[in-house]
Protein backbone atom coordinates (compact mmCIF):
# COMPACT_ATOMS: atom_id res chain seq x y z
CA UNK A 1 0.00 0.00 0.00
CA UNK A 2 2.02 3.14 -1.60
CA UNK A 3 5.37 3.66 -1.90
CA UNK A 4 7.64 4.91 0.98
CA UNK A 5 9.77 7.22 -0.21
CA UNK A 6 12.47 9.91 1.34
CA UNK A 7 10.95 13.27 0.23
CA UNK A 8 10.93 16.91 1.16
CA UNK A 9 8.14 17.56 3.05
CA UNK A 10 7.00 20.92 0.99
CA UNK A 11 7.57 19.02 -2.42
CA UNK A 12 5.06 15.98 -1.05
CA UNK A 13 2.51 18.05 -0.61
CA UNK A 14 2.77 19.40 -4.10
CA UNK A 15 2.91 15.71 -4.91
CA UNK A 16 -0.21 14.97 -3.31
CA UNK A 17 -2.12 17.57 -4.88
CA UNK A 18 -0.95 16.15 -8.07
CA UNK A 19 -2.34 12.43 -6.78
CA UNK A 20 -5.58 14.39 -6.53
CA UNK A 21 -5.82 15.61 -10.37
CA UNK A 22 -6.18 19.39 -9.24
CA UNK A 23 -7.05 21.28 -12.43
CA UNK A 24 -5.83 24.50 -11.34
CA UNK A 25 -2.62 26.00 -9.35
CA UNK A 26 -2.45 29.59 -8.89
CA UNK A 27 -0.08 30.19 -6.84
CA UNK A 28 2.81 32.90 -5.73
CA UNK A 29 6.13 31.93 -4.16
CA UNK A 30 6.68 32.88 -0.44
CA UNK A 31 9.39 31.23 1.78
CA UNK A 32 9.25 29.07 3.27
CA UNK A 33 6.24 27.92 0.79
CA UNK A 34 8.22 28.54 -2.55
CA UNK A 35 9.12 24.90 -2.80
CA UNK A 36 5.50 24.21 -2.87
CA UNK A 37 4.83 26.55 -5.70
CA UNK A 38 8.14 25.92 -7.33
CA UNK A 39 7.02 21.53 -7.60
CA UNK A 40 3.46 22.48 -8.49
CA UNK A 41 4.81 24.48 -11.33
CA UNK A 42 7.22 21.95 -12.26
CA UNK A 43 4.52 19.43 -12.19
CA UNK A 44 2.17 20.84 -14.94
CA UNK A 45 4.67 22.18 -17.26
CA UNK A 46 5.94 17.84 -17.20
CA UNK A 47 2.54 17.06 -18.23
CA UNK A 48 2.08 15.05 -15.09
CA UNK A 49 -1.42 16.73 -14.43
CA UNK A 50 -4.30 17.78 -17.06
CA UNK A 51 -3.98 21.13 -15.46
CA UNK A 52 -3.24 24.85 -15.66
CA UNK A 53 -0.29 26.53 -13.54
CA UNK A 54 -1.29 30.67 -13.13
CA UNK A 55 1.24 32.92 -13.06
CA UNK A 56 0.38 36.08 -10.67
CA UNK A 57 1.96 38.74 -9.26
CA UNK A 58 1.00 38.36 -5.88
CA UNK A 59 -0.71 36.61 -3.02
CA UNK A 60 -4.16 38.16 -3.13
CA UNK A 61 -3.90 37.36 -6.89
CA UNK A 62 -3.11 34.03 -6.49
CA UNK A 63 -6.37 33.29 -4.42
CA UNK A 64 -8.68 35.55 -6.38
CA UNK A 65 -7.63 33.75 -9.53
CA UNK A 66 -8.60 30.11 -7.11
CA UNK A 67 -11.50 31.49 -6.92
CA UNK A 68 -12.55 32.34 -10.15
CA UNK A 69 -11.12 29.15 -11.35
CA UNK A 70 -13.05 27.36 -9.05
CA UNK A 71 -16.33 29.04 -9.17
CA UNK A 72 -16.31 27.53 -13.06
CA UNK A 73 -16.04 23.86 -11.72
CA UNK A 74 -12.46 23.32 -11.43
CA UNK A 75 -10.21 21.24 -8.55
CA UNK A 76 -8.03 24.02 -7.32
CA UNK A 77 -5.17 24.09 -4.72
CA UNK A 78 -3.20 27.42 -4.22
CA UNK A 79 -0.45 27.71 -1.18
CA UNK A 80 1.17 30.70 0.97
CA UNK A 81 2.86 31.47 4.09
CA UNK A 82 3.07 34.50 6.67
CA UNK A 83 2.70 37.91 5.14
CA UNK A 84 1.46 36.18 1.74
CA UNK A 85 -1.65 35.04 3.86
CA UNK A 86 -2.08 38.66 5.21
CA UNK A 87 -1.91 40.10 1.97
CA UNK A 88 -5.01 37.04 1.00
CA UNK A 89 -6.89 38.31 4.02
CA UNK A 90 -9.56 40.54 1.89
CA UNK A 91 -10.60 37.53 -0.17
CA UNK A 92 -10.20 34.67 2.25
CA UNK A 93 -13.55 35.01 3.53
CA UNK A 94 -15.28 35.32 -0.08
CA UNK A 95 -13.62 32.07 -1.01
CA UNK A 96 -15.66 30.44 1.98
CA UNK A 97 -18.97 32.56 1.52
CA UNK A 98 -19.17 31.60 -1.91
CA UNK A 99 -18.70 27.52 -0.80
CA UNK A 100 -15.65 27.12 -3.19
CA UNK A 101 -14.04 24.40 -2.07
CA UNK A 102 -10.34 25.57 -2.95
CA UNK A 103 -7.57 23.87 -0.98
CA UNK A 104 -4.60 25.65 0.44
CA UNK A 105 -1.00 24.79 1.43
CA UNK A 106 0.24 26.79 4.22
CA UNK A 107 3.80 26.80 5.23
CA UNK A 108 2.90 28.59 8.53
CA UNK A 109 5.81 31.03 9.29
CA UNK A 110 6.10 34.39 11.72
CA UNK A 111 4.46 37.33 10.99
CA UNK A 112 6.91 40.28 10.45
CA UNK A 113 7.65 42.41 12.37
CA UNK A 114 10.60 42.36 13.12
CA UNK A 115 11.09 40.77 9.84
CA UNK A 116 11.74 36.88 10.25
CA UNK A 117 11.33 34.24 7.89
CA UNK A 118 11.11 31.24 10.86
CA UNK A 119 8.10 28.99 11.90
CA UNK A 120 5.69 30.34 14.60
CA UNK A 121 1.48 30.64 14.27
CA UNK A 122 1.47 34.16 14.01
CA UNK A 123 -0.01 33.79 10.00
CA UNK A 124 -2.66 31.57 10.40
CA UNK A 125 -4.44 32.69 13.91
CA UNK A 126 -5.62 35.78 12.47
CA UNK A 127 -7.24 33.67 9.68
CA UNK A 128 -9.21 31.76 12.37
CA UNK A 129 -12.49 33.88 11.55
CA UNK A 130 -12.50 33.80 7.94
CA UNK A 131 -14.63 30.46 7.48
CA UNK A 132 -12.11 27.78 6.60
CA UNK A 133 -11.87 24.24 7.29
CA UNK A 134 -8.09 24.38 9.43
CA UNK A 135 -6.33 21.19 9.19
CA UNK A 136 -2.72 21.13 11.45
CA UNK A 137 -0.03 18.42 10.75
CA UNK A 138 2.91 16.79 12.85
CA UNK A 139 5.06 16.01 10.31
CA UNK A 140 5.21 15.13 6.47
CA UNK A 141 3.28 12.14 6.60
CA UNK A 142 0.18 13.76 7.86
CA UNK A 143 0.80 16.78 5.54
CA UNK A 144 0.68 14.46 2.11
CA UNK A 145 -2.68 12.65 4.02
CA UNK A 146 -4.60 15.81 4.91
CA UNK A 147 -3.78 17.40 1.59
CA UNK A 148 -5.46 14.57 0.00
CA UNK A 149 -8.14 14.60 2.77
CA UNK A 150 -8.68 18.01 2.08
CA UNK A 151 -10.26 18.03 -1.13
CA UNK A 152 -12.60 14.62 -0.14
CA UNK A 153 -13.94 17.21 3.00
CA UNK A 154 -14.24 20.69 1.42
CA UNK A 155 -15.94 19.30 -2.02
CA UNK A 156 -18.37 16.89 -0.10
CA UNK A 157 -22.03 18.80 -0.89
CA UNK A 158 -22.68 19.00 2.82
CA UNK A 159 -19.72 21.13 3.39
CA UNK A 160 -18.63 22.84 0.31
CA UNK A 161 -16.38 25.02 2.12
CA UNK A 162 -12.17 25.94 1.23
CA UNK A 163 -9.72 23.95 3.66
CA UNK A 164 -6.18 25.05 4.27
CA UNK A 165 -3.69 22.19 5.69
CA UNK A 166 -0.95 23.86 7.56
CA UNK A 167 2.34 22.68 8.08
CA UNK A 168 5.25 24.06 10.54
CA UNK A 169 7.58 26.22 7.91
CA UNK A 170 11.12 24.90 7.95
CA UNK A 171 10.67 22.42 10.99
CA UNK A 172 8.55 20.65 8.32
CA UNK A 173 8.52 21.97 4.96
CA UNK A 174 12.38 21.46 4.39
CA UNK A 175 12.85 18.75 6.17
CA UNK A 176 13.63 15.44 4.36
CA UNK A 177 11.30 12.83 5.86
CA UNK A 178 10.36 9.35 5.38
CA UNK A 179 6.76 9.21 3.74
CA UNK A 180 4.18 6.37 2.33
CA UNK A 181 3.14 8.22 -0.83
CA UNK A 182 -0.30 6.52 -1.77
CA UNK A 183 -0.59 5.04 -5.43
CA UNK A 184 -2.20 6.84 -7.77
CA UNK A 185 -4.73 4.05 -8.11
CA UNK A 186 -5.70 4.13 -3.94
CA UNK A 187 -6.15 8.02 -4.30
CA UNK A 188 -8.60 7.20 -7.19
CA UNK A 189 -10.43 5.42 -5.30
CA UNK A 190 -10.48 7.48 -2.27
CA UNK A 191 -11.44 10.69 -3.20
CA UNK A 192 -14.33 10.84 -6.47
CA UNK A 193 -14.03 13.04 -9.10
CA UNK A 194 -15.35 16.46 -8.29
CA UNK A 195 -18.75 17.51 -9.07
CA UNK A 196 -19.45 21.27 -8.55
CA UNK A 197 -22.74 22.01 -7.13
CA UNK A 198 -22.60 25.41 -9.27
CA UNK A 199 -20.18 26.22 -11.73
CA UNK A 200 -20.15 29.31 -14.25
CA UNK A 201 -20.63 29.04 -17.64
CA UNK A 202 -21.73 31.00 -20.68
CA UNK A 203 -24.34 28.29 -21.63
CA UNK A 204 -25.39 28.24 -18.21
CA UNK A 205 -25.78 31.28 -16.76
CA UNK A 206 -25.61 31.89 -12.63
CA UNK A 207 -24.64 34.92 -10.55
CA UNK A 208 -21.97 34.05 -7.86
CA UNK A 209 -20.71 36.21 -5.28
CA UNK A 210 -23.50 39.59 -5.51
CA UNK A 211 -24.39 42.04 -3.39
CA UNK A 212 -25.63 40.94 -0.26
CA UNK A 213 -28.14 43.69 1.47
CA UNK A 214 -28.72 44.07 4.76
CA UNK A 215 -32.01 42.66 4.86
CA UNK A 216 -29.61 38.77 3.86
CA UNK A 217 -26.65 39.44 5.07
CA UNK A 218 -26.67 37.83 8.11
CA UNK A 219 -28.64 35.14 7.30
CA UNK A 220 -25.65 34.50 4.87
CA UNK A 221 -23.00 34.71 7.93
CA UNK A 222 -25.52 32.35 9.61
CA UNK A 223 -25.58 29.45 6.93
CA UNK A 224 -21.65 29.79 6.33
CA UNK A 225 -21.17 29.41 10.27
CA UNK A 226 -23.81 26.87 10.11
CA UNK A 227 -21.65 24.63 7.39
CA UNK A 228 -18.70 25.07 8.98
CA UNK A 229 -19.88 23.64 12.31
CA UNK A 230 -21.71 20.97 10.83
CA UNK A 231 -18.96 20.31 8.92
CA UNK A 232 -16.81 18.14 11.41
CA UNK A 233 -19.02 15.17 10.95
CA UNK A 234 -17.85 14.75 7.59
CA UNK A 235 -14.06 15.16 8.44
CA UNK A 236 -14.49 12.45 11.04
CA UNK A 237 -16.31 10.05 8.53
CA UNK A 238 -13.70 10.93 5.76
CA UNK A 239 -10.65 10.31 8.31
CA UNK A 240 -12.52 7.32 9.15
CA UNK A 241 -12.79 6.17 5.53
CA UNK A 242 -8.97 7.07 5.43
CA UNK A 243 -8.09 4.96 8.53
CA UNK A 244 -10.17 1.55 7.04
CA UNK A 245 -8.30 2.36 3.18
CA UNK A 246 -4.86 3.40 4.31
CA UNK A 247 -4.65 2.16 8.12
CA UNK A 248 -3.18 5.87 9.33
CA UNK A 249 -5.74 7.17 12.00
CA UNK A 250 -6.69 10.98 12.85
CA UNK A 251 -8.68 12.45 14.62
CA UNK A 252 -9.59 16.11 15.92
CA UNK A 253 -7.90 15.70 19.21
CA UNK A 254 -5.11 13.15 19.34
CA UNK A 255 -4.65 11.62 23.10
CA UNK A 256 -1.19 10.59 23.91
CA UNK A 257 -0.82 8.77 27.37
CA UNK A 258 -3.21 10.19 28.40
CA UNK A 259 -5.74 7.56 30.35
CA UNK A 260 -4.03 7.79 33.79
CA UNK A 261 -2.32 11.68 33.49
CA UNK A 262 -2.82 14.35 36.22
CA UNK A 263 -1.08 16.83 33.94
CA UNK A 264 -1.27 17.22 30.03
CA UNK A 265 0.21 19.38 27.62
CA UNK A 266 -1.57 20.40 24.39
CA UNK A 267 0.17 21.74 21.10
CA UNK A 268 -0.62 22.20 17.24
CA UNK A 269 2.12 21.33 14.90
CA UNK A 270 5.53 19.93 14.78
CA UNK A 271 6.01 20.69 18.25
CA UNK A 272 3.68 18.16 19.67
CA UNK A 273 6.53 15.08 18.37
CA UNK A 274 9.36 16.82 20.79
CA UNK A 275 6.46 16.60 23.27
CA UNK A 276 6.02 13.18 23.00
CA UNK A 277 9.48 12.55 23.54
CA UNK A 278 9.28 14.68 26.66
CA UNK A 279 6.12 13.15 27.89
CA UNK A 280 7.41 9.37 27.71
CA UNK A 281 10.31 10.95 29.51
CA UNK A 282 8.54 12.24 32.35
CA UNK A 283 6.82 9.03 32.68
CA UNK A 284 9.87 7.44 33.17
CA UNK A 285 10.53 9.86 35.78
CA UNK A 286 6.89 8.24 37.51
CA UNK A 287 5.53 11.72 36.93
CA UNK A 288 1.96 10.31 35.34
CA UNK A 289 1.62 13.61 32.02
CA UNK A 290 0.31 13.34 28.71
CA UNK A 291 -0.34 14.75 25.22
CA UNK A 292 -3.17 16.14 23.14
CA UNK A 293 -2.73 17.72 20.18
CA UNK A 294 -4.91 19.28 18.02
CA UNK A 295 -5.45 18.05 14.40
CA UNK A 296 -9.10 20.03 13.35
CA UNK A 297 -8.80 24.07 14.90
CA UNK A 298 -11.93 24.96 12.79
CA UNK A 299 -14.25 23.93 13.29
CA UNK A 300 -13.47 23.28 16.54
CA UNK A 301 -13.50 20.20 18.46
CA UNK A 302 -15.85 21.13 21.69
CA UNK A 303 -17.34 17.84 22.17
CA UNK A 304 -13.33 16.14 20.94
CA UNK A 305 -11.85 18.50 24.15
CA UNK A 306 -14.29 17.95 26.89
CA UNK A 307 -13.94 14.16 26.46
CA UNK A 308 -10.39 14.40 26.16
CA UNK A 309 -9.50 16.81 29.66
CA UNK A 310 -11.48 14.44 31.47
CA UNK A 311 -9.56 13.08 34.82
CA UNK A 312 -6.90 15.84 34.21
CA UNK A 313 -5.89 18.17 36.80
CA UNK A 314 -3.75 20.60 34.86
CA UNK A 315 -3.68 21.35 31.41
CA UNK A 316 -0.73 23.84 29.79
CA UNK A 317 -1.91 24.70 26.60
CA UNK A 318 1.28 25.85 24.04
CA UNK A 319 0.72 28.97 21.73
CA UNK A 320 2.88 29.57 18.87
CA UNK A 321 1.65 33.33 18.60
CA UNK A 322 0.46 35.67 21.29
CA UNK A 323 -3.00 37.64 20.67
CA UNK A 324 -1.83 41.29 21.95
CA UNK A 325 -3.63 42.87 24.34
CA UNK A 326 -5.71 39.88 25.03
CA UNK A 327 -5.99 36.94 27.90
CA UNK A 328 -3.20 35.06 26.47
CA UNK A 329 -2.29 33.12 23.55
CA UNK A 330 -5.50 32.31 21.00
CA UNK A 331 -5.73 28.67 21.48
CA UNK A 332 -5.33 29.01 25.13
CA UNK A 333 -8.20 31.24 25.21
CA UNK A 334 -10.31 29.16 23.04
CA UNK A 335 -9.16 26.02 25.45
CA UNK A 336 -10.21 27.86 28.02
CA UNK A 337 -13.46 29.41 27.13
CA UNK A 338 -14.46 26.00 25.51
CA UNK A 339 -14.32 24.38 29.13
CA UNK A 340 -15.94 27.20 30.85
CA UNK A 341 -19.13 25.54 31.78
CA UNK A 342 -17.67 22.26 32.99
CA UNK A 343 -17.84 21.78 36.64
CA UNK A 344 -14.38 20.02 36.26
CA UNK A 345 -12.59 21.57 34.16
CA UNK A 346 -8.94 21.41 34.48
CA UNK A 347 -6.44 24.28 35.84
CA UNK A 348 -5.47 25.87 32.32
CA UNK A 349 -2.19 27.25 32.46
CA UNK A 350 -0.49 29.04 29.27
CA UNK A 351 2.87 29.00 27.23
CA UNK A 352 3.86 31.04 24.69
CA UNK A 353 6.42 28.82 22.88
CA UNK A 354 8.93 28.58 19.53
CA UNK A 355 7.75 32.42 18.55
CA UNK A 356 9.83 33.24 15.25
CA UNK A 357 11.38 29.70 15.29
CA UNK A 358 13.00 30.06 18.38
CA UNK A 359 13.80 26.05 19.58
CA UNK A 360 11.67 24.04 22.30
CA UNK A 361 13.59 21.25 23.22
CA UNK A 362 12.68 18.04 24.81
CA UNK A 363 13.88 19.50 28.32
CA UNK A 364 11.77 22.77 27.62
CA UNK A 365 8.64 20.61 28.04
CA UNK A 366 9.53 18.89 30.69
CA UNK A 367 10.50 22.01 32.67
CA UNK A 368 6.88 23.51 31.34
CA UNK A 369 5.46 20.39 33.07
CA UNK A 370 6.86 20.69 36.27
CA UNK A 371 6.67 24.23 36.57
CA UNK A 372 2.52 23.66 35.66
CA UNK A 373 2.29 21.67 38.49
CA UNK A 374 3.73 23.58 41.12
CA UNK A 375 1.85 26.51 39.88
CA UNK A 376 4.59 28.92 39.12
CA UNK A 377 2.90 31.13 36.14
CA UNK A 378 1.82 34.46 35.47
CA UNK A 379 -1.55 35.11 35.16
CA UNK A 380 -1.88 35.52 31.96
CA UNK A 381 0.45 33.69 29.84
CA UNK A 382 4.98 32.87 30.05
CA UNK A 383 6.35 33.34 27.09
CA UNK A 384 8.84 30.13 27.52
CA UNK A 385 12.72 30.92 26.58
CA UNK A 386 12.75 34.88 27.40
CA UNK A 387 15.69 36.38 28.01
CA UNK A 388 15.38 38.77 30.94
Amino acid sequence: MGKRVGMEVAIASAEAAALCKFDVAAVYPITPQSHVAEHLSDIVHEGRVDASFITVESEHSALSAAIGAAGTGARVVTATSSQGLLYMSEVLPIASAMRLPIVMIIANRAVSGPINIWNDHSDIMPMRDTGWISFFADNGQEVVDMTIQAFKVGEDRRVMLPVNVNMDGFQLTHMVEPIIMPEQEEVDRFLPAYVPYAALHPDNIVSMGTLGMPEIYAEAQKSKDVALVNSIKVVKEVWKDWEKQFGRKYEPIQSYRTEDADIALLTMGSMGETAEIAVDELREQGVKVGLLKIKLWRPFPFDELKKAVKGIKVLAVTDRAISFGGPGGPVFSEIRSALYDQPKRPKIVNYIIGLGGRDVTVEGFMDMVRRAAKGKLSERYEIYGVRG
